[in-house]
């Protein structure tokens, strides 16, 4: 495919988006239909929508319109090059009079929620959670997330897969987040072929979410350990790799679906529940549901979806896992509480909230990351029972 194809399947799919098909979906779909796209154009395709949706605001407003067309015009408005597009072949149409125009005039000055392609409503609270950090931290997610991956210190060390990477011409380095963390920054694409990946050497996960989770296995006292909230499990993995004795609980099973694949293959034991947990335990770890706003850079159309009636119901299922967190907490136990989110209201507050209705429980600490620390978002909290 052409450059200028390429727009135009991008443009296709993103006027899908805007009609209200996920993203992921529409993908999936224009790759199916698109046999004569090659791996190389679907990858590239891909991240000229995720990169127009991540800056739906600031590219519809420099494009003239909030289409396809408008966020394709916005993105090269801001890269500076105007589009050669002729409208032959399978390019998109050529460039109106009007469309030219831009080009030919300096971006305007656009208000600094729309700049920073934030909700408005979000961007107080922002400010209030970030101060003198939004802007940057904003900035940042406007823009893909690096590419992280977990070392699996119980089968081989950061150095060994760093060379072994190299052999099949993947650059990583380590990264200052965590012991176990390297970020890939170069052919990030052949991993999927990586022995290391096959062989459960490493997993995919981000820097942050390592470090939050070495945070919890330093915190935790000897004893079985329970993932209360373990999704696709990879926490699970991280803390059994680390040499805990770690059961998965999830409300919906089916997202555990894979963990014990994936920890036969780390070599890692994980214990995946059959319902609702029972009796105490030493320790917990509740990475919660929560707004995602800390990786909104790597899943950007949850921020557009985002809504004030949506906060108020994660903020009542925070607290509803907390409570029952608390009551499987053994006495000198340590509960540890983890989001994905840059704001408040999902962090400290939700703490505060369960210490005055827990008086059993005191604060150990508290971790706040934000991309500006080199990976997604995140907030940890220990808690300790008397």
């Amino acid at each position: 495919m052409t450059p200028a194809a390429r727009d135009a399947a991008a443009i296709l799919l993103l006027d899908q988006w805007l009609s209200g098909q996920p993203v992921e979906a529409a993908l999936t779909q224009w790759g199916r239909a698109s046999r004569f796209a090659g791996s190389g154009d679907r990858e590239a395709v891909r991240d000229l929508v995720f990169q127009a949706v991540r800056q739906r605001r600031s590219a519809a407003a420099l494009g003239g319109s909030e289409t396809g067309r408008g966020l394709m015009l916005g993105l090269a408005r801001k890269a500076g090059t105007k589009p050669a597009w002729t409208g032959e072949g399978h390019a998109p149409a050529a460039l109106t009079l009007e469309e030219a125009a831009l080009f030919d005039t300096d971006a305007p000055a656009l208000p600094e929620a729309v700049a920073l392609d934030c909700p408005d409503w979000l961007l107080p609270r922002f400010h209030a959670a970030l101060q003198d950090r939004a802007a940057p931290v904003l900035t940042l997610m406007q823009d893909r997330a690096p590419i992280f991956l977990r070392v699996n210190t119980a089968r081989a060390t950061p150095a060994k897969v760093m060379a072994e990477l190299a052999k099949d011409g993947i650059e990583a380095r380590p990264h200052p987040l965590a012991a176990t963390a390297l970020e890939v920054v170069a052919n990030p694409r052949r991993l999927r072929n990586s022995a290391a990946l096959a062989e459960g050497r490493i997993e995919m996960q981000d820097a942050a979410s390592q470090a939050i989770a070495l945070d919890f296995v330093q915190a935790a006292p000897k004893g079985p350990v329970l993932d209360y909230c373990a999704g696709g499990g990879g926490k699970s993995l991280a803390l059994a790799a680390e040499g805990l004795s770690v059961s998965a609980h999830d409300i919906d099973p089916r997202r555990m679906s894979d963990l014990p694949a994936r920890a036969k293959r780390a070599g890692a034991w994980v214990t995946v529940l059959d319902g609702a947990p029972k009796g105490l335990w030493s320790a917990i770890l509740a990475d919660a549901p929560c707004s995602g706003s800390g990786s909104w850079r790597r899943a950007p159309e949850a921020k557009w979806a985002f809504t004030e009636a949506r906060l108020t119901e994660l903020n009542a299922i925070q607290d509803q896992i907390l409570s029952h967190c608390a009551a499987l907490t053994a006495p000198g136990g340590v509960l540890g509480y983890a989001t994905c989110s840059l704001l408040p209201e999902e962090n400290g507050q939700r703490i505060e909230a369960f210490l005055v209705a827990h008086p059993g429980f005191r604060l150990l600490s508290e971790r706040s990351l934000t991309p500006l620390d080199g990976g997604d978002g995140f907030y940890l909290a220990l808690l300790q029972r008397d």
